[in-house]
Parts: structure tokens; C-alpha cells; sequence
């Protein structure tokens, strides 16, 4: 493992779990046949360390048996069938989910039988039973509603019965779920949302499901809704070939869900049998709970429904050392990755942008945009957004104020590009050279740079970031304009910007909520759908070329911002799993490693530039999450708190004083740096 600490890859220790949605070969109620089945689907999940395994509704019985049912022999081959696989997985270790028809006082019940190495742990009856169109369940089954508190003997085996059961593993804390079965889940109140509700974080559903013409695009309409409203994981199995086709058909559509994204989903109409397989990142779903009061509030309207559910507690030591992540992790969280949605969702980040800052525009008394064009990509960026502002109020772009303003160390390439783009675009612009002005300043202050020593300390960067936005600022007074903020959700969380009257203060921050990776390519995409002229397009494609510098100091901007501070690509990546989840900072370094040990095209999304494909070690990675932690919990928060408003982009937060991230100016970042520094010492 070499630099990698032990224990640091072991997937439980960062709060994931492995499920699976098993499809096995159906039968038409050969039930030795079915038991086989499940036997061969647990005994691989048990090599793939799953946790816990969704079997489809009735699985070993097969569902499409009808008036099978209520055959007494046909009955007592499950009950028998069940024992054997009891006895025959006692060995593995994941929980299984199977689909049963159990008999109980005079009464056949529609069940899913949940069982651990060995062990019936509980038995959960259907409560709600179709009994239209093709479905006839009441003619056989009885409802398990109102059934709480009950036990069975069932196999050999005495269990606690009924609809009111979670199950909870004693050494995973967050490992627990509940289970409902196929119609429970079309209900307009399933079962499922009181079962989250009482504290389970994975909610499972063994169904049935024949196949019609649109119903798996439902399925999953389902699937991602409750997982999204009850701030859970969802794992949905279906029967697939193998049932009986006398008026039905079958397609085994497994699905794993997480908060409302897809993780893993099975193959459709396949033959053989298969077991669909994801993480699932438990801890965050508790934290995402925990900092939504409607959970709770839901909760508490439900009259606390932990209350009136069995806590049923089973022994599940996890899998020890690295077992992989069976888990894609996306490179660039705050980019869209949606291939089918990828121009609406960019078309949405851009006019947030250009909406925001339209309305803002239209609620002051200016008429003009004033805003410093350097040649990088946050100034481009405001600037295209500014344009597209104008187009939208039927304004002429030539009332934006474009002002470039080199310093000691402005590069030709950056100025020629930022006089290049304000030509194409059609707005009004000037070049004013704040050198004199600073050099009468540093001499002012006594500043060895006026007496000819090159020092280029914090104090002759920050004289020039603040001349810049002291002329908008004044610029904006002359002409009666509104100064444009060009900063980004990367450079407010770092703390990058000069305070007060530096680049950190605007009239308003139109890139505040836009972190530097999603800049880069909302720039891209706008080139790649014809937002603006060709020729706009040429100069957009150079400044995407630049390296991404400050210019502030002769001669140092070689090495440019990110081999400074690091790179903005890590830096992103950190700042939304921290700030959107809450997640501690050895679980984010975790992350980053899995996301970024090797090249992997699905880890990226469309379109991304081959230059950001890199890759990163373990020790690079903590060495700038250390930067991170350091510069946003402890140096940079002031800044924050003193933010000229700006619209939120992306669900993945914003930093606003005002909004998703509140703070002390003068906090530490101790926490974090001792949270991460012990998971290294293990």
C-alpha cells in the first residue's frame, strides 16, 4: 500500500455500505430451481463483499404462480426451501432480502424473509396488495397492515413479524434499513417514508414488476423521488426472465439509488443471472438529514415513528483492508455530468448568471456595467455574462465599460486577449496602466520597490489588486455605472482576492457562486453552442488555453496560481464535499484518492479539456487538502463575511454570508487539521 495508512481503504471506516439488487434466472415455480438461484447470487456477493442483497418479490416461489398459492405441498417446498437456504448461507456475510409467500394463522402472506448468516432475522408481510387490472394478490394473499408486534415460526426458526421492522447492524452504526415489497412502493404514502423517517438510511424494495411499454421509465421516477424525499438509498429488484409469460412479461430491472442519483442499475431482458452492485455512502446521507430540519420537522408531524417501530439488531463485522469502491466518483462535482442533460443543465448555470445580474442591474439608478477585463477566465467569463445581460434588457453591449489595466507584471498575450474579447463582443473599451499610480502609492508607504529594490512582497500585490477596483469603483461614479464582480466560488473559499477595496468587493459578484472548474467550462460550452460569433470564439478558445495567473509579480507568474495555493480542480473537489455534505476531512481525502489515483473516462464529464485529466497520489492530495483546511476554516472567512451579493449556482452551496455558509471571522481549523492528521497516524 505504500504511503496509503492502515485501515485508510477500507470503505466502512468512510461510512459506505455495499448493496446489490440480485436477478436471478426465474422460474415458473420451481422452487429447488429458485433456491438454487439465490444461493449462487449470495455466495457471489458474499466474493464481491456485499453487505446486503435485494432478491425480487416471491423469489422463491416464483410470482406468477396464481392459484399455486394456496397448495399446501407447493407451500411447504419454500418453507423447506427457505430452511436450506438458511443452512447453506450461513457462512456468507451479507444480509439477504428474500421474497417468500409465508403462512400464518389461517392467513398467506406476501413477505420478504431477511436473514443473516444463517439467521431469519424478521419476516416483513406486503401491506399493500394490487388487485386491478392484471393483478389479483387478494385472491391469495392477505395484507400485513396492523400487523405490528407480531412473531413467527417460520423454518425452523422463531422471528419477529410485521410491518413495523428495522433492521440495524450493531457494528456499522449507520448500516440500517427497512423493507417494503412492490405495491408498497406505487402507494401514495409507502411504507418506506414513515421506515426513513424512523431512522432507516437504506430502504429496499423486492418487487415483481412485470414489464409494460414505458413502466421502467416510472420505476425510476419512483426510485429517484423517495430517495430524494426521505434523504436515503434506494435498491429496487424486479423478476426478471424466467417467470412465467402466460399473460405477463419480465425484465429484471435492478436499481440503486441515492439521494435521487442513480448510482448502479442491471441489465435489462438478460438471460443470466446477475447482481447490480454500489456504495453507498451512508454518511452522508445522515448529514444530509441532519442539516435538513423538514427531516426532522417530518418526523415530529409523523409523531416520532421510531416509536412505533422494532429495532431489530444483527452482528455484521465489515470487510477489512482495501475492497475497491464499487462507486463513481465524479473528478468535477460542480460540473454538469448528465450527457442527456448536459446543454440544459449549462443553459441553467449560465442565465442564473445573466438573470442575476440583469435584475440587479435593473434595481439601480446606473447605465452602465463597469467591469476590469485582465485576459483570464473570471473577468471572460463576467464579461460574456455581462454581454448576454445586455442582450436580454435590450441594451446595446457598448454600455459595459470594459477597462483593462496592466500592472508590473500583466503579460502581452493576457492584454492583447482581453482587448481582443471586448472588440468582438461590441463593448466600450479603455486601457488605463496602473503603474504610475502605484509606484506614487509604494513610494507614499515607503516601499523599498520605489527605491528600485525588487521586493515583491504582499503589500505590492495587493497595491495593485486595489488600485484595480479603487478605479472601477470611481470609473463607476464618473459614469454613472454599477461595478461587475468577476471572482469565483474558488478563489472566495481559498480567500484568493485582495480585501475591501480589492478584487473581493463588487456592486455585486456575478461569479461568486461559480467555482473555477465549472467557469472553464461553461466557457467551453458556450463556444460549443454558438452563444456568441466566431470570432468571439477564437479569442474564447486562447484565453482557455492561458495558464491560470495572478500577475502581480514580475517573473513569478511562470510558475502561475495553482502551483502556489494548488490546483483548483482538487480545491473544488474538496470544497463540495465539505461544504455541500459536511464531510470530514479524511473522508474527502478518501474521496479525492479514489476519484483521482488513475485515469478513468466516466470520471469526467463530457467535453472536459485532455489538459485537466491528471492524476493525483495520496500524498499530493492531503498535502493541498491540508492548504485547503487551513485557508478556508481559518484565514479566509473575514473575507467571506464581508460579500457584496451574488446569485447561487449550483446545489452544491454557495458562500454567502447570507446564505449556505455561515461562520466566525475568526474560527480555526484546527478540527479539521486534527481529524485528518489522526487518520494518517493510524
Amino acid at each position: 500500500m505504500g504511503d496509503i495508512p492502515a485501515g485508510f481503504a477500507a470503505i466502512h471506516r468512510h461510512g459506505f455500505v455495499r448493496v446489490a439488487a440480485a436477478t436471478p434466472r426465474a422460474s415458473a415455480g420451481d422452487v429447488a430451481f429458485n433456491v438454487d438461484q439465490a444461493i449462487a447470487l449470495a455466495r457471489e456477493a458474499h466474493e464481491r463483499k456485499v453487505d446486503l442483497v435485494v432478491f425480487p418479490e416471491l423469489n422463491l416461489s416464483s410470482y406468477a404462480v396464481d392459484d399455486l398459492f394456496l397448495q399446501d405441498a407447493f407451500l411447504d417446498a419454500v418453507e423447506q426451501g427457505i430452511a436450506r437456504l438458511a443452512a447453506e448461507t450461513a457462512r456468507l456475510a451479507p444480509v439477504l432480502l428474500v421474497g417468500a409467500p409465508v403462512r400464518k394463522t389461517g392467513r398467506l402472506h406476501n413477505c420478504a424473509v431477511v436473514m443473516s448468516r444463517g439467521a431469519i432475522l424478521g419476516v416483513v408481510p406486503k401491506s399493500f396488495l394490487p388487485n386491478y387490472r392484471e393483478y389479483y394478490e387478494k385472491r391469495w394473499f392477505a395484507s400485513g397492515l396492523g400487523l405490528d408486534g407480531e412473531k413467527i415460526a417460520l423454518a425452523g426458526q422463531n422471528a419477529p413479524f410485521g410491518p413495523d421492522l428495522l433492521f440495524a447492524a450493531d457494528e456499522i452504526a449507520d448500516f440500517v434499513f427497512h423493507v417494503e415489497i412492490c405495491e408498497d412502493f406505487w402507494a401514495p404514502a409507502p411504507p418506506s417514508t414513515q421506515g426513513a423517517l424512523a431512522g432507516a438510511l437504506i430502504l429496499a424494495n423486492l418487487s415483481a414488476s412485470n414489464i409494460t411499454i414505458g413502466k421502467a421509465d416510472e420505476r425510476a421516477l419512483l426510485c429517484a423521488s423517495q430517495s430524494a424525499r426521505c434523504a436515503a438509498a434506494y435498491v429496487f429488484s424486479a423478476s426478471g426472465p424466467g417467470e412465467s409469460t402466460t399473460d405477463l412479461a419480465w425484465d429484471g430491472q435492478g436499481s440503486i439509488y441515492e439521494l435521487g442519483e442513480l448510482l448502479a442499475a442491471s441489465s435489462r431482458f438478460e438471460a443470466d443471472p446477475e447482481l447490480c452492485v454500489a456504495d453507498i455512502d451512508l454518511q452522508r446521507l445522515r448529514l444530509e438529514r441532519l442539516r435538513t430540519g423538514t427531516f426532522a420537522d417530518a418526523a415530529r408531524a409523523a409523531g416520532f415513528p421510531e416509536k412505533g417501530f422494532r429495532r431489530i439488531g444483527f452482528s455484521h463485522p465489515p470487510a477489512a483492508g482495501d475492497i475497491g469502491l464499487e462507486r463513481t466518483l465524479r473528478r468535477f462535482p460542480y460540473v454538469p455530468n448528465r450527457p442527456e442533460q448536459l446543454d440544459q443543465d449549462c443553459y441553467e448555470a449560465f442565465n442564473i448568471q445573466v438573470q442575476g445580474l440583469a435584475r440587479r442591474f435593473q434595481a439601480t439608478n446606473g447605465r452602465r456595467l463597469v467591469i476590469g477585463v485582465s485576459g483570464g477566465l473570471d473577468s471572460t467569463h463576467a464579461l460574456i455574462v455581462a454581454a448576454k445581460a445586455c442582450d436580454t434588457l435590450g441594451l446595446d453591449r457598448s454600455a459595459i465599460l470594459g477597462f483593462t489595466m496592466p500592472g508590473f507584471a500583466t503579460g502581452e498575450a493576457s492584454k492583447a486577449n482581453a482587448h481582443a474579447l471586448m472588440k468582438t463582443l461590441g463593448v466600450t473599451a479603455a486601457e488605463i496602466d496602473i503603474r504610475p499610480a502605484a509606484r506614487q502609492m509604494l513610494a507614499d508607504m515607503g516601499h523599498p520597490f520605489a527605491g528600485g529594490e525588487p521586493v515583491y512582497d504582499v503589500t505590492f500585490e495587493n497595491v495593485q489588486a486595489g488600485l484595480r477596483t479603487d478605479y472601477l469603483f470611481r470609473l463607476a461614479n464618473q459614469h454613472d455605472g454599477f461595478v461587475v464582480g468577476t471572482g469565483d466560488l474558488s478563489e472566495i473559499a481559498l480567500g484568493w482576492s485582495t480585501y475591501g477595496v480589492g478584487d473581493q468587493m463588487s456592486h455585486y459578484g456575478v461569479n461568486a457562486g461559480v467555482p473555477k472548474t465549472l467557469i472553464q467550462y461553461l466557457i467551453r460550452w458556450a463556444i460549443r453552442t454558438g452563444q456568441f460569433d466566431p470570432e468571439t470564439d477564437k479569442v474564447l478558445r486562447s484565453i482557455l488555453d492561458a495558464k491560470i495567473t495572478p500577475e502581480l509579480v514580475p517573473g513569478a507568474d511562470a510558475e502561475g496560481t495553482e502551483e502556489r495555493i494548488g490546483p483548483y480542480e482538487l480545491h473544488d473537489f474538496f470544497l463540495y464535499h465539505i461544504l455541500r455534505s459536511g464531510q470530514p476531512p479524511s473522508k474527502v481525502a478518501f474521496l479525492a484518492w479514489q476519484a483521482w489515483r488513475d485515469k478513468g473516462a466516466h470520471l469526467w464529464p463530457h467535453d472536459y479539456p485532455e489538459a485537466l485529466k491528471r492524476d493525483y497520489d495520496l500524498a499530493t492530495i492531503r498535502k493541498w487538502l491540508e492548504v485547503f483546511l487551513f485557508r478556508f476554516f481559518q484565514i479566509s472567512q473575514f473575507k467571506r463575511s464581508a460579500s457584496p451579493n451574488a446569485p447561487k449556482v449550483s446545489s452544491g452551496g454557495a458562500l454567502s454570508p447570507r446564505g449556505d455558509w455561515r461562520a466566525p471571522s475568526d474560527g480555526t481549523a484546527a478540527p479539521w487539521l486534527d481529524e485528518l492528521k489522526a487518520a494518517f497516524d493510524e
